[in-house]
C-alpha cells in the first residue's frame, strides 16, 4: 500500500491552489526556499551576504567592592 498515490497528490495540489490562488504560489514557494536557506546557514553558522556580522560580546562590567557601612553612635 502506497502512502501517497497520484490521486492523493492531485487532491493536495487542488487544495493548495484553492487556498493560495495561482498567483501567490510562486511567492509562497520563494519564501519557503529562502526560509530553508536561512535555516541551513544558521545551522552552519554562516552569515548571509550583506548582513552585518554579529556584535562582539562586551566584557562583563566589574562592580567595585562594597564599602563597609559605618554605624553612627
Amino acid at each position: 500500500m502506497e502512502a501517497f498515490a497520484l490521486p492523493h497528490l492531485l487532491i493536495i495540489l487542488l487544495v493548495v491552489v484553492l487556498l493560495f490562488g495561482g498567483r501567490r504560489i510562486p511567492e509562497v514557494m520563494k519564501g519557503l526556499g529562502e526560509g530553508i536557506r536561512s535555516f541551513k546557514e544558521g545551522m552552519r553558522g554562516d552569515t548571509p551576504p550583506g548582513a552585518a556580522p554579529p556584535p562582539a560580546a562586551a566584557p562583563p562590567a566589574v562592580a567595585p567592592p562594597p564599602t563597609p557601612v559605618e554605624e553612627k553612635k
